[in-house]
């Protein structure tokens, strides 16, 4: 499931897209437009960007916030859609991880190895790789957690903003060699020469590092049992 915040002229339409009837029915329940989309598109982008064009007039931005990345950082959204009115084809949000935040993704990556994602940037913010593994390596490392409070790495968070035809082209193209090899529609975009701004916000009121497996739903469901929903209304 693709949530899909569509950016119009005259402000954010909020559009879930799916490919499942139960929760598109529960969107529409609970005062949310909903669009069904073919189950054969691969990507959450895709999905985004069927509900964007099944509207009467297409937007300028399309921002994908993904069905597996629900906590959100406050402020993100706001980043990405001024990154995108700046003049930016693709923007997402990352957050500079302190040592025991790193400390903590690599703990957890020893259970669930493909979650959670990581992004090597230049210092403009220009996006130079994502990667499943946690990048970059860290040569000399317990003399930086002595000289400086946070580490080098940064994660990602699922949410993406496009210029209309960015997503345009990435949908056009197949899945590429990388992007399958690390399971990141993201890879695509950067095979394809579209440069991705990165936007750095801070933290969430807690971090899930994103649902990818059976274990990373029970994480999230503990979180809420023990500190309730910590996304904004």
């Amino acid at each position: 499931m693709a949530r899909a915040a569509i950016g119009t002229r005259d402000g954010v339409t909020l559009i879930v897209a799916t490919d499942d009837d139960a929760i598109a029915d529960h969107a529409r329940a609970i005062g949310c437009d909903a669009v069904m989309t073919d189950s054969a598109i691969a990507t959450g982008s895709g999905r985004a960007l069927a509900a964007a064009l099944a509207q009467a007039t297409p937007p300028r931005f399309v921002v994908n916030l993904q069905g597996d990345s629900p906590f959100q950082p406050q402020g993100a959204l706001g980043a990405v859609l001024a990154a995108l009115d700046a003049g930016a084809q693709v923007a997402t949000p990352v957050i500079a991880l302190d040592w025991a935040a790193l400390d903590a993704l690599r703990d957890h990556k020893t259970r669930s190895p493909f979650s959670g994602t990581c992004c090597a940037r230049a210092p403009d913010g220009r996006a130079l790789w994502f990667s499943k593994n946690i990048i970059p390596a860290i040569r000399g490392e317990d003399a930086l957690r002595v000289s400086q409070p946070v580490s080098p790495v940064w994660r990602h968070v699922g949410l993406y903003g496009y210029a209309l035809d960015a997503l345009r082209a990435f949908e056009a193209c197949p899945p590429t060699a990388l992007e399958n090899l690390e399971g990141l529609e993201q890879l695509r975009l950067l095979e394809l020469g579209i440069p991705v701004t990165t936007v750095a916000v801070d933290p969430p009121l807690f971090d899930s590092s994103g649902i990818d497996t059976e274990a990373d739903i029970s994480r999230v469901e503990a979180l809420i049992a023990r500190h309730g929903d910590p996304t904004p209304p």
